[in-house]
């Protein structure tokens, strides 16, 4: 089993990255209002500053680098909901705007660097420890065997040669839908990656009905109507996107909706 990436509260389900990323502005936001008042400071507009300042340079940055997956829907860039950041560029924005600070003796200098420090301290901590709950061995593909809509057995061992992304999935999901269209393009331009869309726990007429809608290829289009697959990966989000190299093993994995863009950021870990 996989450590999980989100925290499960019944039918909610919040991203680690997520949660820390909010736990590490917190604490900024409090060490910077309290030191500015311990200097007889009011609080100051520069918490919010540098933390819309970071996220806004993580964010460009990620859009540059992929600029040719934004290019024929520019707009999509501004849907962060695709988890595309550069977070060593939201860090040295974040740098930018102290040292802006620091360079006009703005009074809040001192208070703002404090804060910076302790958020930017605890978000690469918490970033170190989620990579060591990560297993120390490789994750192989797991032994688990499905139905494709074809009627063929796909055993997910017997695939190890090749690369294999694997999408859980379901029809009543609306992050699922509209990351689809990503997914089925991607399979028509890397034909050395083999993509399996995994259905959990819906009926076959269902996921029969609603692949041939989204022109899903039936080899490639499984059944898990226990959801048996998810709860071997300890995976409860949906959509969930896995991504195992030629060797078998998984090299990354996506919890919530893929762009183009970071879906292109994942399967260049395959090559």
């Amino acid at each position: 089993m996989l450590p999980a990436q989100t925290l499960n509260l019944g039918p909610l389900v919040l991203s680690w990255t997520v949660l820390l990323a909010g736990a590490a502005w917190l604490a900024a936001s409090t060490l910077h209002d309290r030191s500015a008042r311990r200097t007889g400071l009011p609080p100051g507009p520069h918490a919010w500053a540098l933390a819309l300042v970071a996220l806004a340079g993580s964010r460009l940055a990620f859009v540059a680098s992929y600029w040719r997956e934004y290019a024929s829907a520019p707009w999509a860039a501004l849907d962060i909901r695709d988890g595309g950041w550069s977070a060593s560029w939201g860090l040295l924005a974040a740098g930018g705007y102290l040292l802006v600070l620091w360079l006009r003796r703005n009074p809040w200098r001192r208070p703002a660097t404090l804060g910076a420090a302790a958020g930017a301290g605890l978000w690469l901590a918490g970033t170190l420890a989620l990579q060591l709950a990560q297993p120390s061995q490789p994750v192989a593909l797991p032994a688990w065997q499905g139905v494709a809509l074809d009627a063929r057995s796909v055993h997910l061992p017997a695939l190890q040669g090749q690369p294999v992304v694997i999408n859980l999935w379901a029809s009543w999901c609306p992050p699922c839908r509209r990351e689809m269209p990503v997914l089925r393009q991607a399979r028509t331009a890397h034909a050395q990656v083999r993509f399996l869309w995994i259905n959990q726990g819906e009926a076959p007429e269902t996921v029969l009905r609603y692949a041939a809608a989204q022109q899903l290829p039936a080899a490639d289009v499984l059944l898990d109507q226990d959801g048996q697959l998810g709860r071997l990966l300890g995976q409860r989000a949906l959509p969930t996107t896995l991504f195992f190299n030629a060797a078998g093993e998984l090299v990354a994995l996506r919890s919530g909706e893929l762009s183009a863009a970071t879906l292109a950021q994942h399967l260049e870990l395959l090559q």
